[in-house]
């Protein structure tokens, strides 16, 4: 088996060869990492007649759907049919914006048309710069031992009133019901569904729990207990309430069902036999269309059933949450997260959609010399073209029904993966190149159907241009303080780019509090005490020295450091300004350390306090009135 075989398959297959990495240095594949990505991806290679046979395969990939820019003129000649029901000539000029048909004397063609960007905060006809606030939901303790749908009401109700005009949420993706442990929200089960947990009994007249607890999460308890509640809330369903869950549940189509069904499934499985995900049960029930499965699917129906409860509750309660924002600007904002897990529902259900056989991460950088495999997939780009991109259609749509916008993690998936092949070394890893042009075309003509806008994470290793290219088709990037700096310093407010939205930190990073007292060289400290950690503490004193020149520079008279770093981000010109929740109130932990699992609490902490008392404490009235006056 010759190297230049396995070259030209990798090729056709869209990995990059050659990259250059953090540093700027040149870097190239091997054949041997090659080999192994190519399988992971299941484009055997061993052979010269295996990699001729995965040629073939690649080459018969064809789309059945074909994007187009909004003012392209089709040469074609037929008649294309209208989403609208109405007929006309296929050279008549420019289609309206949407999903037509193509009739020719080959056959039907599906169209989308694309406008040339998505929906902007320019679109919303304000006299004001918008801005708000980002929490984790869990975090809140409106009611319950951690936040859920309906304490996001509540607090989207008190911000409302306070005058913010958006609030950003975390992840909000089905993950494993049965499996406490796994509370991550960046490895849902699948993204199309809600998480459970989230879902509010109070809608059908069940009192919530008392909101005093401890300040972290001890999801193995709570997770449980709020399940238990909800069981109770299923077992005595309000007669109205039993009719629109039937509805619900007529109109179910299979996607749903298999969700349910694995939920079952994976709980089962689970109990009897200590499996965490679909590759460790019995091989009949791998497969979501085995007799086996239907046979479970009758022996349990109601636990099947229980699982659809949880969908249709968890989906009323966002809805309701959703019209608690409606007289805000922007509303809620929703967050898709990059990956998936491979163990899930999606996985199981749809793996032909997924890439199984690899993982996502990122290449060795300054930070993590070994490179990271954040032990999640993603969608297929050869599956996407082949189904006429309708996953990831799906996955926006979802994302969008009850938000006025969308934060995409990892934006720079759009362009390319880091792909790490299953039990390998992410050093081992590649580029795969994914179909940029028209996955940022559908998300500006789903973007304006939703009348949503669309933030993209591009930060990290950004590639060159794409910022520029989210920027085209009407993407927002963020601009997160800690990282608006260049030789001189922070980077004065007035030079950050208006089509963008300003942060003052990010999930990832400690707030400013935090970060003003090094409470998150502390925490390595702490997990690494034989590290000398001197060095760090240095240059985070020069940081600090540096900006407060910034600060200084800019005008800004605030003392206190998260008041300047709030006034400072505000006073930048970007369209749309988050403030997270951790900086609005002032607290100094931050959600997530990123590399750490169980050594740091991630994603278990609580805000300090209810949202009404939260947003009527005299420092966080005065923080608000300053964006106010700066926006």
């Amino acid at each position: 088996m010759s190297d230049a075989d396995v070259m030209r398959l990798a090729k056709a297959a869209e990995l990059l060869i050659e990259w250059e990495d953090a540093a700027g240095q040149a870097r190239t594949v091997s054949p041997e990492s090659l080999r192994l990505i190519l399988d992971g991806l299941g484009l055997a290679c061993g052979t010269p007649a295996q990699c001729a046979e995965s040629m073939a395969w690649l080459q018969a990939r064809r789309s059945p759907l074909r994007i187009l820019d909004g003012d392209t003129v089709l040469a074609a000649r037929g008649r294309v049919h209208l989403e609208d029901g109405s007929a006309r000539d296929a050279a008549a000029g420019p289609l309206p914006i949407g999903y037509h048909r193509l009739e020719t004397d080959a056959g039907m063609i599906d169209l989308a048309v694309a406008p040339p960007q998505g929906w902007r905060v320019a679109d919303l006809g304000l006299d004001r710069r918008p801005w708000g606030t980002a929490v984790q939901l869990y975090s809140l303790r409106e009611g319950d031992a951690f936040g859920d749908f309906g304490a996001l009401g509540r607090f989207v109700g008190v911000a409302g009133a306070a005058g913010l005009d958006a609030v950003a949420m975390s992840p909000v993706h089905a993950l494993f019901t049965a499996d406490p442990q796994r509370y991550s929200p960046y490895s849902p089960s699948s993204r199309e569904y809600l998480n459970p947990l989230y879902a509010d009994p109070a809608l059908l007249g069940f009192d919530a729990t008392e909101a005093d607890g401890p300040a972290l999460i001890d999801w193995p308890v709570a997770a449980p207990a709020k399940l238990a509640r909800l069981r109770d809330a299923y077992a005595a369903l309000p007669e109205e309430a039993a009719h629109a869950f039937a509805d619900y549940v007529a109109a179910a189509d299979g996607r749903l069902i298999d969700h349910a069904r694995f939920e079952a499934l994976h709980g089962h499985f689970l109990r009897t036999t200590g499996a965490h995900g679909w590759q460790g049960w019995p091989e009949p029930y791998r497969n979501p269309r085995s007799p086996e499965v239907a046979a479970f699917a009758d022996a349990y129906a109601g636990e099947v059933r229980f699982h659809l409860f949880l969908q249709w509750l968890a989906d009323a309660s966002l809805a309701r949450a959703a019209d608690a924002a409606r007289g805000m600007a922007l509303g809620l904002i929703a967050d898709i997260a990059v990956g998936l897990d491979v163990g899930g529902s999606h996985a199981w259900s749809r793996g032909d959609e997924l890439m199984l056989g690899i993982g996502i991460g990122a290449p060795p950088d300054a930070f993590q010399a070994a490179g990271q495999n954040w032990g999640i997939t993603s969608f297929s780009p050869f599956a996407l073209r082949e189904q006429g991109y309708a996953p990831f259609l799906s996955l926006l749509r979802s994302a969008m029904r009850h938000a006025g916008g969308v934060r995409i993690d990892h934006a720079l998936g759009l362009r390319r993966l880091w792909v790490v092949p299953n039990g390998a070394s992410p050093l081992d890893g590649a580029y795969l190149t994914m179909p940029e042009v028209d996955l940022l075309r559908l998300i500006a003509l789903e973007s304006h159907r939703a009348q949503a806008i669309v933030i993209g994470e591009d930060l990290g290793v950004v590639p060159p241009g794409l910022r520029e290219a989210l920027t085209a088709h009407g993407l927002y990037g963020m601009r997160v303080l800690p990282f608006e700096r260049d030789e001189d310093g922070f980077i004065p407010p007035a030079r950050w780019p208006a089509h963008a939205v300003a942060m003052t930190s990010t999930h990832d990073l400690p707030p400013i509090a935090g970060w003003w007292k090094g409470r998150d060289i502390d925490w390595r400290e702490r997990l690494a005490p034989d590290e000398d950690r001197s060095q760090e503490r240095v240059e985070r004193e020069e940081d600090r020295a540096r900006f407060r020149e910034a600060v200084e520079a800019a005008g800004i008279t605030e003392d206190d450091p998260v008041d300047a770093a709030i006034a400072y981000t505000a006073s930048a010109p970007c369209e749309l300004l988050i403030v997270p929740a951790e900086d609005l109130f002032a607290t100094d932990e931050a959600p997530n350390l990123p590399g750490t699992i169980d050594e740091h609490p991630n994603w278990r902490r609580r805000l300090p306090a209810d949202a009404a008392t939260l947003f009527a404490a005299p420092a966080v009235r005065a923080r608000i009135q300053a964006v106010k006056d700066r926006r």
